[in-house]
């Protein structure tokens, strides 16, 4: 069965504050999850006409993304090892070198004043971006330096997020963002990679220059966008000031957004949840998932419903399809 659309009486930008202020929206924010041009061919096979009648068909919330690009400029040849590194590692960290911040920024900063979609502004790549883990090799050599010298990774997070403090402070300057983002690819399937007090420790203490900014900006939602299983560092998170989760790719019983709801409250706005894992296994599967899932959080409210994941190409056009009409379904019920 196919549900009349009601009117939409609020803009995107509107509908997610709204979503996420615990309010009323005319109805709850859609984010698309990104599907790239290699999912679309596979689905034009299967029988989509064209994005734009997927668009169409399925209407989303507009969100637009800022990054700042956090790199040593240029590129290091070698990480610091000592402390007495550090010096020379700063100077890969000037804020005022080109192309930290994104093309036309000040063209771009007027357009975005009279936007009417979501703007988020990811502000820091986390800890193991930070520290310059791109393979196995230097993955190991960073997990070595937590134990053998943590001052120096301690000074080297605190270096990257002075570094994100300033350009999020140049950039604030000129435009009102609506969340800010901290991607944090920071565990494994069964657990965080640090602990909890390593975490504390060595990153949030790090992320405090640029928290102050964006408290001082009245920057409303604060978001930790992680990757796994990353739940034993909630409690954490939550101190320090984050109020929503976004997971991504997750072990869904460890990260099962009804539990962490019925655990944290209000504290912790959530967007996403529901397990990618489901679109693979069939029309029963979806149903399952997101009736089991997503009427309860939206009952509650301070949630917007999304796959945990980017859609792929080993999801059927058909089970995409089946998983946004139930979404609609159930969410054009609940306005």
């Amino acid at each position: 069965m196919t549900l009349a659309h009601k009117p939409n009486t609020m803009t995107s930008r509107e509908r997610f504050l709204k979503t996420m202020q615990y309010g009323v929206p005319d109805r709850v924010p859609y984010f698309e999850e990104g599907l790239r041009e290699d999912v679309l061919a596979c689905w034009r096979r299967q029988g989509l006409a064209s994005a734009a009648e997927l668009r169409r068909r399925f209407p989303s919330d507009r969100r637009e993304s800022i990054e700042l690009n956090l790199a040593p400029m240029p590129g290091l040849d070698r990480w610091p090892k000592t402390l007495a590194d550090l010096d020379r590692f700063r100077r890969h960290l000037q804020s005022s070198d080109q192309g930290r911040l994104p093309e036309n920024w000040l063209q771009r900063a007027r357009t975005w004043r009279q936007r009417k979609h979501v703007l988020m502004l990811y502000v820091h790549q986390g800890f193991f971006l930070s520290m310059g883990v791109r393979d196995w090799q230097r993955f190991n050599e960073v997990m070595l330096l937590t134990m053998d010298n943590p001052e120096l990774v301690r000074q080297m997070m605190q270096m990257q997020g002075e570094l994100a403090a300033r350009l999020t402070q140049r950039l604030l300057n000129e435009v009102e963002i609506d969340a800010a983002v901290f991607s944090e690819p920071i565990g494994g399937n069964d657990r965080p990679l640090i602990s909890p007090e390593m975490y504390t420790d060595l990153v949030l203490q790090s992320y405090t220059p640029v928290r102050q900014i964006l408290q001082r900006h009245g920057v409303p939602v604060i978001i930790f966008q992680t990757y796994a299983n990353a739940a034993l560092l909630l409690p954490s998170i939550l101190r320090w000031g984050f109020n929503c989760l976004w997971a991504c790719e997750v072990n869904v019983e460890a990260m099962d957004y009804r539990h962490l709801r019925s655990r944290f409250g209000r504290n912790l706005r959530l967007i996403g949840g529901i397990d990618l894992d489901a679109l693979r296994r069939g029309k029963d599967a979806i149903k399952r998932e997101i009736e089991s899932k997503v009427p309860p959080l939206l009952q509650e409210g301070g949630y917007v419903p999304l796959a945990d994941g980017r859609v792929r190409g080993d999801v059927a056009f058909e089970s995409y399809v089946y998983y946004r009409q139930v979404i609609q379904t159930i969410t054009q019920a609940s306005a």
